[in-house]
Protein backbone atom coordinates (compact mmCIF):
# COMPACT_ATOMS: atom_id res chain seq x y z
CA UNK A 1 0.00 0.00 0.00
CA UNK A 2 1.33 3.34 -0.96
CA UNK A 3 2.65 5.73 1.85
CA UNK A 4 1.20 9.09 1.76
CA UNK A 5 3.28 10.64 4.17
CA UNK A 6 6.45 10.58 5.38
CA UNK A 7 7.48 11.47 8.95
CA UNK A 8 10.51 13.70 9.74
CA UNK A 9 11.64 12.06 12.99
CA UNK A 10 13.74 14.64 15.66
CA UNK A 11 17.74 13.97 15.39
CA UNK A 12 18.95 12.52 18.29
CA UNK A 13 21.74 11.04 19.88
CA UNK A 14 22.31 7.31 18.98
CA UNK A 15 22.73 4.62 22.44
CA UNK A 16 22.80 1.27 22.45
CA UNK A 17 20.63 -0.93 24.86
CA UNK A 18 22.55 -4.03 24.57
CA UNK A 19 22.21 -4.75 20.59
CA UNK A 20 19.28 -2.42 19.80
CA UNK A 21 20.14 0.75 19.01
CA UNK A 22 17.80 3.62 20.28
CA UNK A 23 18.00 6.90 18.50
CA UNK A 24 19.93 8.64 15.42
CA UNK A 25 17.98 6.96 12.55
CA UNK A 26 17.29 3.62 14.37
CA UNK A 27 13.85 1.98 14.37
CA UNK A 28 11.89 2.63 17.07
CA UNK A 29 12.13 0.06 19.35
CA UNK A 30 8.88 -1.46 21.59
CA UNK A 31 9.58 -2.17 25.05
CA UNK A 32 7.16 -3.78 27.56
CA UNK A 33 7.48 -4.63 31.37
CA UNK A 34 7.55 -8.00 33.47
CA UNK A 35 4.98 -8.21 36.21
CA UNK A 36 6.04 -11.51 37.62
CA UNK A 37 7.81 -11.53 40.87
CA UNK A 38 11.21 -11.16 39.92
CA UNK A 39 12.22 -13.55 42.54
CA UNK A 40 10.60 -15.88 40.99
CA UNK A 41 13.26 -16.78 38.09
CA UNK A 42 11.13 -19.52 36.36
CA UNK A 43 7.91 -16.69 35.68
CA UNK A 44 9.79 -14.12 34.85
CA UNK A 45 11.54 -16.05 32.12
CA UNK A 46 9.06 -17.54 31.04
CA UNK A 47 7.55 -13.98 30.28
CA UNK A 48 10.25 -12.12 28.94
CA UNK A 49 10.39 -15.20 26.35
CA UNK A 50 6.69 -14.50 25.60
CA UNK A 51 7.54 -11.01 24.81
CA UNK A 52 10.63 -11.81 22.75
CA UNK A 53 8.08 -14.07 20.98
CA UNK A 54 5.56 -11.16 20.66
CA UNK A 55 8.23 -8.82 19.12
CA UNK A 56 9.61 -7.01 21.75
CA UNK A 57 12.74 -5.23 21.45
CA UNK A 58 13.53 -4.97 24.81
CA UNK A 59 12.14 -5.76 28.28
CA UNK A 60 12.07 -3.69 31.73
CA UNK A 61 12.28 -5.86 34.87
CA UNK A 62 11.77 -4.07 38.38
CA UNK A 63 14.70 -4.58 41.08
CA UNK A 64 13.19 -3.93 44.23
CA UNK A 65 15.54 -5.52 46.66
CA UNK A 66 18.90 -6.93 46.70
CA UNK A 67 16.97 -10.71 46.38
CA UNK A 68 15.33 -9.36 43.24
CA UNK A 69 18.85 -8.66 42.25
CA UNK A 70 20.33 -11.80 42.85
CA UNK A 71 17.67 -13.33 40.81
CA UNK A 72 17.89 -11.10 37.96
CA UNK A 73 21.48 -12.63 37.62
CA UNK A 74 20.12 -15.75 36.99
CA UNK A 75 17.47 -14.51 34.73
CA UNK A 76 20.24 -12.89 32.50
CA UNK A 77 21.60 -16.16 31.55
CA UNK A 78 18.40 -17.57 30.79
CA UNK A 79 17.51 -14.59 27.94
CA UNK A 80 18.45 -12.91 24.97
CA UNK A 81 16.84 -9.95 24.76
CA UNK A 82 18.19 -7.26 26.26
CA UNK A 83 16.98 -6.23 29.93
CA UNK A 84 16.26 -2.97 31.49
CA UNK A 85 16.58 -2.46 35.43
CA UNK A 86 14.25 -0.36 37.05
CA UNK A 87 15.81 1.05 40.55
CA UNK A 88 14.73 2.83 42.56
CA UNK A 89 16.20 4.75 45.87
CA UNK A 90 18.84 1.54 46.59
CA UNK A 91 21.82 2.79 44.88
CA UNK A 92 23.97 -0.93 46.03
CA UNK A 93 21.20 -2.12 44.06
CA UNK A 94 22.34 -0.49 41.14
CA UNK A 95 25.85 -1.39 41.42
CA UNK A 96 24.61 -4.87 41.76
CA UNK A 97 22.87 -5.24 38.82
CA UNK A 98 25.50 -3.13 36.32
CA UNK A 99 27.72 -5.94 37.38
CA UNK A 100 25.46 -8.97 36.32
CA UNK A 101 25.00 -7.76 33.29
CA UNK A 102 21.69 -5.18 33.23
CA UNK A 103 21.97 -3.70 29.48
CA UNK A 104 20.09 -0.26 30.74
CA UNK A 105 19.69 1.17 34.33
CA UNK A 106 16.43 3.13 34.97
CA UNK A 107 17.20 4.85 37.68
CA UNK A 108 16.61 8.83 38.66
CA UNK A 109 19.81 9.99 39.87
CA UNK A 110 18.05 12.57 42.76
CA UNK A 111 16.42 9.82 44.03
CA UNK A 112 19.45 6.99 44.66
CA UNK A 113 21.17 9.49 47.56
CA UNK A 114 24.41 11.63 47.92
CA UNK A 115 26.38 12.67 45.24
CA UNK A 116 28.88 10.25 46.00
CA UNK A 117 26.56 7.45 45.62
CA UNK A 118 25.33 8.67 42.01
CA UNK A 119 29.24 9.20 40.99
CA UNK A 120 29.76 5.12 41.67
CA UNK A 121 26.58 4.51 40.38
CA UNK A 122 27.71 6.66 37.12
CA UNK A 123 31.07 5.19 37.15
CA UNK A 124 29.81 1.61 36.85
CA UNK A 125 27.80 2.70 34.14
CA UNK A 126 30.50 3.96 32.31
CA UNK A 127 32.51 1.11 33.28
CA UNK A 128 30.27 -1.30 31.69
CA UNK A 129 28.63 0.23 28.86
CA UNK A 130 25.98 0.88 30.28
CA UNK A 131 23.15 3.85 29.27
CA UNK A 132 20.59 5.54 31.87
CA UNK A 133 17.29 6.17 31.62
CA UNK A 134 15.93 8.93 33.33
CA UNK A 135 12.07 8.44 34.27
CA UNK A 136 10.45 11.18 35.70
CA UNK A 137 6.35 10.49 36.18
CA UNK A 138 3.90 13.52 37.28
CA UNK A 139 2.60 11.32 39.87
CA UNK A 140 6.62 11.00 41.90
CA UNK A 141 7.80 14.79 41.23
CA UNK A 142 9.98 16.47 43.76
CA UNK A 143 8.32 17.68 46.91
CA UNK A 144 9.55 21.73 46.18
CA UNK A 145 8.29 21.11 42.56
CA UNK A 146 4.65 20.10 43.93
CA UNK A 147 4.92 22.95 46.25
CA UNK A 148 6.49 25.36 43.39
CA UNK A 149 3.60 24.30 40.85
CA UNK A 150 0.48 23.35 43.38
CA UNK A 151 -0.03 20.36 41.03
CA UNK A 152 2.09 18.47 38.16
CA UNK A 153 2.70 20.28 35.23
CA UNK A 154 4.26 20.09 32.00
CA UNK A 155 7.04 22.74 33.29
CA UNK A 156 7.20 21.27 36.36
CA UNK A 157 8.22 17.58 34.80
CA UNK A 158 10.93 19.33 32.41
CA UNK A 159 12.30 20.95 35.59
CA UNK A 160 12.40 17.51 37.34
CA UNK A 161 14.10 15.85 34.09
CA UNK A 162 16.60 18.46 34.37
CA UNK A 163 17.72 18.20 37.77
CA UNK A 164 18.92 14.88 36.90
CA UNK A 165 20.17 15.59 33.62
CA UNK A 166 22.75 18.13 35.08
CA UNK A 167 23.73 15.74 37.37
CA UNK A 168 25.05 13.58 34.38
CA UNK A 169 26.23 16.33 32.36
CA UNK A 170 28.22 17.22 35.84
CA UNK A 171 29.80 13.76 36.04
CA UNK A 172 30.33 14.00 32.38
CA UNK A 173 27.91 10.96 31.03
CA UNK A 174 25.95 11.79 28.06
CA UNK A 175 24.57 8.09 27.56
CA UNK A 176 20.94 8.39 28.71
CA UNK A 177 17.28 8.79 27.24
CA UNK A 178 14.62 10.28 29.46
CA UNK A 179 10.99 10.11 30.03
CA UNK A 180 8.39 12.32 30.82
CA UNK A 181 5.45 10.13 31.74
CA UNK A 182 1.63 11.12 32.77
CA UNK A 183 -1.11 9.59 32.80
CA UNK A 184 -3.36 13.07 31.40
CA UNK A 185 -2.35 12.54 27.29
CA UNK A 186 -1.68 16.16 26.88
CA UNK A 187 0.19 17.33 30.03
CA UNK A 188 2.60 14.32 28.64
CA UNK A 189 2.37 15.73 25.10
CA UNK A 190 3.01 19.07 26.12
CA UNK A 191 5.75 17.89 28.43
CA UNK A 192 8.21 15.75 25.68
CA UNK A 193 7.32 18.21 23.41
CA UNK A 194 9.01 21.47 25.37
CA UNK A 195 12.08 19.17 26.37
CA UNK A 196 12.26 17.47 22.74
CA UNK A 197 13.70 21.16 22.13
CA UNK A 198 15.85 21.65 24.34
CA UNK A 199 18.22 18.10 24.48
CA UNK A 200 18.96 15.74 21.68
CA UNK A 201 19.09 12.80 23.88
CA UNK A 202 16.89 9.88 22.86
CA UNK A 203 13.09 9.77 24.19
CA UNK A 204 11.00 7.18 25.71
CA UNK A 205 7.61 7.22 25.04
CA UNK A 206 4.53 6.27 27.10
CA UNK A 207 1.41 7.56 28.74
CA UNK A 208 1.66 6.29 32.23
CA UNK A 209 -0.91 4.23 34.32
CA UNK A 210 -2.87 4.54 30.92
CA UNK A 211 -5.36 2.07 31.98
CA UNK A 212 -7.17 -1.10 30.99
CA UNK A 213 -6.47 -2.73 27.62
CA UNK A 214 -9.30 -1.00 25.94
CA UNK A 215 -8.78 2.62 27.51
CA UNK A 216 -4.74 2.40 27.99
CA UNK A 217 -4.66 1.54 23.82
CA UNK A 218 -7.17 4.14 23.28
CA UNK A 219 -4.97 7.12 25.64
CA UNK A 220 -1.56 5.39 24.51
CA UNK A 221 -2.52 5.76 20.93
CA UNK A 222 -3.56 9.39 20.59
CA UNK A 223 -0.97 10.50 23.25
CA UNK A 224 2.11 8.82 21.53
CA UNK A 225 0.59 9.22 18.28
CA UNK A 226 0.45 12.97 18.29
CA UNK A 227 4.34 12.92 19.03
CA UNK A 228 5.24 10.32 16.79
CA UNK A 229 3.78 12.25 14.14
CA UNK A 230 5.55 15.53 15.04
CA UNK A 231 8.76 13.18 14.83
CA UNK A 232 9.42 12.59 18.66
CA UNK A 233 10.09 9.28 20.18
CA UNK A 234 12.84 7.17 19.68
CA UNK A 235 11.45 3.93 22.16
CA UNK A 236 8.22 3.38 23.31
CA UNK A 237 6.03 1.22 26.07
CA UNK A 238 1.95 1.14 25.83
CA UNK A 239 1.41 1.12 29.82
CA UNK A 240 -1.86 -1.04 29.87
CA UNK A 241 -3.52 -2.66 32.89
CA UNK A 242 -3.56 -5.98 30.94
CA UNK A 243 -0.99 -9.25 29.63
CA UNK A 244 2.14 -7.81 28.79
CA UNK A 245 2.24 -9.33 25.53
CA UNK A 246 -0.89 -6.88 24.67
CA UNK A 247 1.44 -3.97 25.26
CA UNK A 248 3.70 -4.98 22.66
CA UNK A 249 0.86 -5.76 20.16
CA UNK A 250 -0.33 -2.53 20.59
CA UNK A 251 2.57 -0.68 20.27
CA UNK A 252 3.69 -2.59 17.28
CA UNK A 253 -0.09 -1.17 15.68
CA UNK A 254 0.45 2.35 16.55
CA UNK A 255 3.97 2.47 14.94
CA UNK A 256 2.79 0.21 11.71
CA UNK A 257 -0.07 2.92 10.96
CA UNK A 258 2.61 5.86 11.24
CA UNK A 259 4.11 3.69 8.96
CA UNK A 260 7.18 3.68 11.53
CA UNK A 261 7.78 0.18 11.53
CA UNK A 262 6.54 -2.36 9.21
CA UNK A 263 6.84 -6.22 11.45
CA UNK A 264 3.96 -8.50 10.75
CA UNK A 265 0.36 -8.46 9.29
CA UNK A 266 -1.08 -5.24 8.61
CA UNK A 267 -4.93 -6.21 8.65
CA UNK A 268 -7.04 -4.12 6.69
CA UNK A 269 -10.80 -5.08 7.98
CA UNK A 270 -14.34 -3.61 7.02
CA UNK A 271 -16.30 -3.16 10.16
CA UNK A 272 -18.83 -5.05 8.56
CA UNK A 273 -22.70 -4.54 8.04
CA UNK A 274 -25.75 -5.89 6.31
CA UNK A 275 -24.02 -6.30 2.46
CA UNK A 276 -21.44 -8.75 3.96
CA UNK A 277 -21.65 -11.66 2.26
CA UNK A 278 -19.61 -13.55 4.86
CA UNK A 279 -18.78 -12.96 8.96
CA UNK A 280 -16.55 -10.63 8.55
CA UNK A 281 -15.73 -10.27 12.14
CA UNK A 282 -15.03 -14.09 12.72
CA UNK A 283 -13.26 -13.96 9.81
CA UNK A 284 -10.90 -11.89 10.65
CA UNK A 285 -10.26 -12.76 14.25
CA UNK A 286 -9.34 -15.91 13.52
CA UNK A 287 -7.14 -14.72 10.52
CA UNK A 288 -5.14 -12.41 13.58
CA UNK A 289 -4.84 -15.26 15.33
CA UNK A 290 -3.23 -17.55 13.31
CA UNK A 291 -0.94 -15.28 12.29
CA UNK A 292 0.78 -13.63 14.91
CA UNK A 293 3.70 -15.56 14.04
CA UNK A 294 4.82 -13.64 11.06
CA UNK A 295 6.75 -10.99 11.78
CA UNK A 296 7.78 -9.90 7.78
CA UNK A 297 5.44 -6.93 6.84
CA UNK A 298 3.02 -7.59 4.26
CA UNK A 299 -0.36 -6.01 4.09
CA UNK A 300 -3.88 -7.97 3.63
CA UNK A 301 -7.41 -6.61 3.23
CA UNK A 302 -10.37 -8.53 4.39
CA UNK A 303 -13.67 -6.64 2.69
CA UNK A 304 -17.28 -7.67 3.46
CA UNK A 305 -19.00 -6.35 0.14
CA UNK A 306 -17.83 -5.14 -2.82
CA UNK A 307 -18.93 -1.16 -2.22
CA UNK A 308 -15.29 -0.33 -0.90
CA UNK A 309 -13.65 -4.48 -1.14
CA UNK A 310 -12.39 -4.71 -4.95
CA UNK A 311 -10.75 -0.99 -4.35
CA UNK A 312 -8.65 -2.29 -0.83
CA UNK A 313 -8.40 -5.69 -2.55
CA UNK A 314 -6.24 -4.05 -5.17
CA UNK A 315 -3.80 -2.05 -3.04
CA UNK A 316 -2.07 -4.66 -0.93
CA UNK A 317 -0.64 -8.09 -1.28
CA UNK A 318 -3.40 -10.45 -0.23
CA UNK A 319 -7.39 -8.84 -0.76
CA UNK A 320 -10.51 -10.53 -0.22
CA UNK A 321 -13.92 -9.04 -1.34
CA UNK A 322 -17.34 -10.32 -0.18
CA UNK A 323 -19.99 -10.63 -2.93
CA UNK A 324 -21.42 -13.71 -5.04
CA UNK A 325 -19.24 -15.17 -4.70
CA UNK A 326 -16.32 -13.49 -3.04
CA UNK A 327 -12.84 -12.66 -5.21
CA UNK A 328 -9.44 -13.17 -3.98
CA UNK A 329 -7.05 -10.95 -5.16
CA UNK A 330 -3.29 -11.34 -5.27
CA UNK A 331 -0.91 -8.20 -6.18
CA UNK A 332 -3.37 -6.12 -6.91
CA UNK A 333 -5.05 -8.72 -9.36
CA UNK A 334 -8.12 -11.16 -8.94
CA UNK A 335 -6.63 -14.24 -8.33
CA UNK A 336 -9.69 -16.99 -7.40
CA UNK A 337 -13.10 -17.71 -6.01
CA UNK A 338 -13.63 -18.88 -2.39
CA UNK A 339 -16.16 -20.25 -0.69
CA UNK A 340 -17.43 -18.85 2.75
CA UNK A 341 -16.45 -22.20 4.04
CA UNK A 342 -12.91 -21.81 3.39
CA UNK A 343 -12.34 -18.03 3.40
CA UNK A 344 -9.65 -18.35 6.40
CA UNK A 345 -7.66 -21.15 5.54
CA UNK A 346 -7.33 -19.84 1.83
CA UNK A 347 -6.28 -16.99 3.08
CA UNK A 348 -3.59 -17.92 5.65
CA UNK A 349 -2.27 -20.16 2.54
CA UNK A 350 -2.23 -17.49 0.26
CA UNK A 351 -0.50 -15.02 3.20
CA UNK A 352 2.31 -17.39 4.29
CA UNK A 353 3.08 -18.44 0.53
CA UNK A 354 4.45 -15.00 0.15
CA UNK A 355 6.17 -15.01 4.06
CA UNK A 356 10.19 -16.10 3.86
CA UNK A 357 10.11 -19.73 5.68
CA UNK A 358 12.80 -18.66 7.82
CA UNK A 359 9.93 -15.73 9.28
CA UNK A 360 7.44 -17.56 10.17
Amino acid sequence: MKQIHKINRRLSKQIFVGNVAIGGDSPISVQSMTNTDTCDVDSTVNQILSLENAGADLVRVSIPTMDAAEAFKKIKKRVNIPLITDIHFDYKIALKVAGYGADCLRINPGNIGKEDRIKEVVASAKDNGIPIRIGVNAGSLEKDLQKKYTEPTPEAMVESAFRHIDILDRLNFDNYKVSLKASEVFMTVFAYRQLASQIDNPLHLGITEAGSFRSGAVKSSIGMGLLLSEGIGDTIRVSLASDPVDEIKVGFDILKSLHLRKKGVNLIACPSCSRQKFDVISVVNELESRLEDITESIDVAVIGCVVNGPGEAKEVSVGLTGGSPNLLYIDGKTHSKVTNDSLVDTLEAQIRRRIPISNV
